[in-house]
C-alpha cells in the first residue's frame, strides 16, 4: 500500500483552495500524473493549464458524471491509483433554521460526492490489488461545532465511510485516508450558505491566522497517505480538540453549549 512513485491520480475540487494545492503538490513534488477535476471547468482548466494536465469538468453530486471521470481517468491515464475526493461546500445555521434546500445541496456535493467517488473507484482498484483513496473531510466531522449541523453531519459521515472503507480495502492492498484539517484559506467561505455577515467574518480570520495553509495540508496529507495512515488532522488544534473530546466527552459537550450561548448575544 502507500502511494506509487509516480501515481496516477484524480482529484475533484481541483479548480481552486485544498484542490488546487493538491494538484500542484502531486505535479510538482510527486511526478504525478493528474486528471483535474471541477463543476468549474474553466477552474479545472487553469489548474491543469499550471501543471500540464488533464481538466474534466464534473459534479460529483451526479453519479454519472463520475462514472464518466472514471472513463476519462482509464482512457488518458490507462487507470488511477490515487482518487482525492477533495470537493466540497459549506452551509452554517442552527438546525430548524437552516432551509431544507441547503441541507439536500451540501448532502449532494460533501456526502454523495465522497460516496459516489469511493462507489466507483474502490472497485477499480481493488481489482488491481493496489491504489489510496484520500477522502477530503473535516475536524468538524470529528468535533461537530456548533451552528454547523449540515456540515458536521457532512463531514462526520465521510470519516465514518473511510473508516469502513479502510477496513474493507486494507486485505486488498488498497489504503484509505480520511483528512480533518481545521481553519486554513480556501474559497469555500465565499459560496458558504446560511451564514451571516458576522459569522463569515470569523471564519475568514481564523483562516487567515492558520500557520498552516492549503499548500501545507496537502503537503501533510499525501504524507499521511504515503504512511498509509487512516487518520491525519495537520492542525495541532485539531489534534488537541479531537483527544479532549475522546478523553472527557460530556465536558466537551459543554464546552460546546457554552461556544453556543456565547455567539448567541
Amino acid at each position: 500500500m502507500g502511494l506509487a512513485d509516480t501515481p496516477r491520480a484524480v482529484v475533484t475540487g481541483a479548480g481552486s483552495g485544498l484542490g488546487r494545492a493538491f494538484c500542484l503538490e502531486l505535479a510538482r513534488h510527486r511526478h504525478a500524473r493528474i486528471i483535474c477535476a471541477d463543476i468549474d471547468e474553466a477552474a479545472a482548466q487553469r489548474t491543469a493549464d499550471e501543471i500540464g494536465a488533464t481538466a474534466a469538468r464534473c459534479d460529483v453530486a451526479r453519479i454519472e458524471e463520475v462514472e464518466a471521470l472514471a472513463a476519462t481517468a482509464d482512457r488518458v491515464l490507462g487507470g488511477v491509483d490515487l482518487v482525492i475526493n477533495n470537493a466540497g461546500v459549506a452551509v452554517g445555521g442552527l438546525i430548524g433554521e437552516v432551509p431544507l434546500d441547503d441541507w439536500r445541496w451540501i448532502m449532494g456535493v460533501n456526502l454523495w460526492g465522497v460516496i459516489h467517488g469511493c462507489h466507483v473507484f474502490a472497485p477499480r482498484l481493488r481489482a488491481q490489488g493496489q491504489g489510496h483513496i484520500l477522502n477530503v473531510a473535516s475536524a468538524a466531522g470529528l468535533l461537530a461545532p456548533p451552528a454547523l449541523g449540515p456540515y458536521n453531519v457532512t463531514k462526520a459521515a465521510v470519516v465514518a465511510l473511510s473508516e469502513t472503507l479502510w477496513a474493507e480495502l486494507k486485505e486488498a492492498g488498497v489504503g484509505v485516508t480520511v483528512l480533518c484539517p481545521t481553519f486554513f484559506q480556501t474559497n469555500i467561505n465565499a459560496s458558504a450558505r446560511a451564514i451571516d455577515d458576522r459569522a463569515r467574518a470569523r471564519v475568514e480570520k481564523m483562516m487567515a491566522r492558520s500557520r498552516i495553509q492549503a499548500d501545507d495540508v496537502a503537503r501533510l496529507a499525501l504524507d499521511a497517505a504515503g504512511r498509509d495512515e487512516l487518520y491525519a488532522l495537520p492542525h495541532a488544534d485539531g489534534r488537541w480538540m479531537w483527544r479532549l473530546k475522546r478523553w472527557a466527552p460530556n465536558g466537551f459537550a459543554l464546552l460546546s453549549a457554552k461556544v453556543v450561548s456565547r455567539l448567541s448575544r
